[in-house]
């Protein structure tokens, strides 16, 4: 027994968005129709009004006969339409549904793909690597940050050293007000002396040297 062979093209699949194009598409034609078919029966209706003021009945019956057909093509172009939109609506439906769950299957495979190598054992390897690698970024900076030539202090020498130092300058610093005192008595003779005889000191000047000058600037003064 043969076959029948076919010879056209092979027929190709059609997405979900051609699907929705192709039902648009026709919606929009029965559309259009519908509007040409209410014109119609309008026309049909001016036609019968002229008649019956012609009282042409025949013609009268005619025109009704023809507006009836237009009225029921019409409710027929309103089915479909309605078909149509429930297609479109239960097509959009399928469409998201299987765009959702295409996502989450490439979800599932990418995270499956993640965790192919990511096991408990190797999560802890992987921490001790990074311990590891820590410790010696921690013991390579505590090199670097030696002294050089490897000086080590003494705590308490400097501790001895410090307390010395801060002695030193407490003692000094007692001493000051004393030093002060004795050298304000010192400068309070020759001001009195030169409250009295109105001579001026002399800088650097001996007292037994001021007397004979004092005396000589007298005696001019006689």
């Amino acid at each position: 027994m043969l076959k029948c062979l076919s010879f056209g093209k092979p027929k190709q699949s059609i997405t979900p968005l051609q699907t929705l194009d192709q039902l648009s598409e026709k919606l929009e034609d029965l559309e259009k129709r519908e509007a040409a078919l209410k014109k119609r029966v309008s026309t049909e209706v001016d036609r019968v009004r002229q008649h019956v003021t012609a009282r042409n009945k025949r013609a009268a019956l005619v025109c009704l006969k023809k507006k009836q057909m237009y009225e029921k093509e019409i409710e027929n172009l309103g089915n479909y339409q309605l078909r149509i939109h429930d297609q479109m609506i239960l097509l959009e439906g399928a469409t998201a549904t299987t765009e959702t769950v295409a996502a989450l299957r490439t979800g599932a495979d990418t995270l499956k793909r993640i965790n192919k190598d990511m096991t408990i054992n190797n999560v802890d390897k992987m921490m001790d690597e990074i311990n590891e690698q820590t410790e010696n970024m921690k013991q390579i900076q505590e090199t670097l940050s030696a002294p050089i030539g490897g000086a080590d202090f003494d705590e308490d020498e400097l501790e001895a050293e410090l307390e010395e130092l801060e002695s030193a300058e407490l003692e000094k610093q007692l001493l000051q007000p004393a030093t002060t005192a004795a050298s304000a008595a010192v400068n309070v003779v020759p001001s009195e002396r030169q409250q009295k005889t109105g001579v001026r000191p002399t800088p650097h000047v001996k007292p037994a040297e001021m007397d004979e000058l004092t005396a000589l600037q007298a005696e001019m003064a006689l």
